[in-house]
């Protein structure tokens, strides 16, 4: 990206339809990955590093699409006024607090998924040795209240995603192309 005055620019384009397809793409795929993962264990322990990759940028993408988005929309106002642009704008900048507790509810699924999954090889080894004690079920327990939030927090992140989405493309297609 290049600096064109105070419009971040990627091959002479506005950088804001470009950086957006991030946030498009990465957040919602980051939010199936995460459910699959919170269903099933198996999944979450073996790609447990890319799915905290893709959220990760998925998360990171937020910021910059707000911040280019917010000099595309000074740009545009200087031409011509378009409320659609005004309404979408305000509802993009309600989408960082959905990312980061999607993102925040990704790295405690995978930090009490390993514990959980430490604490069910303990049990499995102690039930060997000696069938009368037993493991605490904490992680297990803690691991299936954060996959709840996971799947929670995912869905309402896409959904805001959704929303965003549909309302700039409102404003492309109803607001400026008229």
């Amino acid at each position: 990206m290049e600096p064109t005055g105070e419009l971040f620019t990627v091959f002479g384009l506005p950088a804001h339809p470009l950086v957006v397809h991030a946030v498009v793409v990465l957040l919602p795929l980051a939010a199936v990955a995460a459910i699959a993962a919170a269903l099933v264990p198996r999944w979450r322990q073996r790609y447990s590093a890319p799915l905290l990759g893709v959220t990760l940028l998925g998360v990171l993408a937020v910021p910059v699409a707000a911040k280019t988005g917010e000099q595309l929309e000074h740009r545009i106002s200087q031409r011509f006024e378009n409320p659609l642009i005004t309404e979408h704008a305000d509802m993009g900048d309600t989408l960082l607090p959905f990312a980061l507790g999607f993102g925040v509810a990704v790295v405690l699924l995978l930090v009490a998924g390993r514990l959980a999954d430490r604490e069910r090889a303990a049990s499995a080894e102690q039930a060997g040795r000696d069938a009368g004690a037993g493991v605490p079920k904490t992680w297990r327990r803690v691991s299936v209240v954060v996959a709840v939030l996971v799947i929670a927090t995912g869905a309402a992140a896409t959904a805001q995603v959704v929303r965003i989405g549909h309302s700039g493309s409102t404003a492309v297609y109803d607001g400026v192309g008229n």
